[in-house]
Formats: structure tokens, C-alpha cells, sequence
């Protein structure tokens, strides 16, 4: 099934660079080449998505959190007391 495609000159002149040097046939191959980067691309992303939701439910069924209030007071002391010490 034949489909027309409109080029930016930016990209008519580097898929005829893509062609002329070697690295493709024809205009047809630089397209899938393209169309399949994209593909990867949109795969990789929904399965870093996927990740991530798994580890926010991970998280969120993981109990109740600490207050970080604390923590970051007790480093802030260590900080001062190891930076006055120096």
C-alpha cells in the first residue's frame, strides 16, 4: 500500500544522505528504520511506565512510611559536627 509522506528539507536532505551513502537503499528503507526506532522507543517507555507503577503499588502497600523530619535533622547534625571537627 503506497502512502505519501511530506518531508521538512531538514529531512529530505538527511534521508537522500542515509540513501547516497550507503547505509540504505532507498527512501522506503530509512522510513521503517525510523518507524522501528519509534516502535522501540514507545516499547521501552510502556514497560519503564510499567515499572514504575509496580514500584509506586510496591510502595504504597509497603506499610506506613517514616517521617524524613528526622532523618534529615540527625544528618544535618552529623554534617555540622563533622564539618566543625575539620
Amino acid at each position: 500500500m503506497p502512502t505519501s509522506v511530506a518531508l521538512s528539507p531538514h529531512f529530505e536532505s538527511f534521508v537522500k544522505q542515509q540513501v547516497t551513502a550507503g547505509r540504505f537503499n532507498n527512501v522506503s528503507e530509512v522510513v521503517r528504520a525510523g518507524l522501528r526506532l519509534l516502535e522501540d522507543q514507545e516499547e521501552l517507555k510502556s514497560l519503564k511506565l510499567q515499572e514504575l507503577r509496580s514500584a509506586i503499588e510496591a510502595g504504597a502497600s509497603s506499610g506506613v512510611g517514616v517521617d524524613a523530619g528526622p532523618v534529615f535533622e540527625r544528618l544535618g547534625r552529623k554534617y555540622r559536627a563533622d564539618t566543625d571537627a575539620a
